[in-house]
């Protein structure tokens, strides 16, 4: 299968660096922007685990530098065209005058799976947005209302 041109996205967000990183790499702060059940170990080979609604990705991290930088492998469970592991995320995180400037690169995603990423990282990054300087991004409707109450309610079970 080729490989496609990697999906590169930027965002201002009005937050540091520091505050912006912890949204990667802490569990509790991922949730509010991204995902029901995560489970992540920031450190290089530490497992990188989120699930959106029924579907659920799967990785590990390869680089953890505080508040530079993350790297980690991201694909679907159960997924032939992008299975756990097979791509990667590299985010950079550039301090700009009272903010930070987060660049994500999607790199060695199947010819294809870009716009479908592009769009997912669109959406994801738009509520981080929000998330990072303290606002609620409300319900996530790409997770799916059932998929993400119940993965809640097992969070606090």
């Amino acid at each position: 299968m080729a490989i496609g041109e990697p999906v590169t996205l930027e965002v201002m967000i009005d937050a540091s660096p520091e505050t912006v990183f912890q949204f990667f790499v802490d569990p509790t702060r991922m949730r509010r922007w991204m995902g029901g059940h995560i489970d992540l170990d920031p450190r290089s080979g530490g497992v990188f685990a989120v699930d959106i609604g029924a579907n659920h990705t799967r990785g590990s991290f390869i680089v953890v530098e505080p508040p530079e930088r993350v790297v980690f492998t991201w694909g679907w469970e159960g997924s032939e065209v992008v299975p756990p592991g097979a791509s990667t995320v590299t985010v950079v995180f550039e301090p700009t005058n009272g903010g930070t400037l987060v660049r994500l690169v999607h790199s060695d995603l199947p010819d294809g799976e870009d716009i479908r990423h592009s769009q997912g990282w669109t959406h994801y990054l738009g509520r981080l947005r929000k998330a990072a300087v303290g606002i609620d991004p409300g319900p996530d409707p790409q997770a799916g209302e059932h998929g993400m109450m119940h993965e809640m309610e097992t969070d606090e079970a």
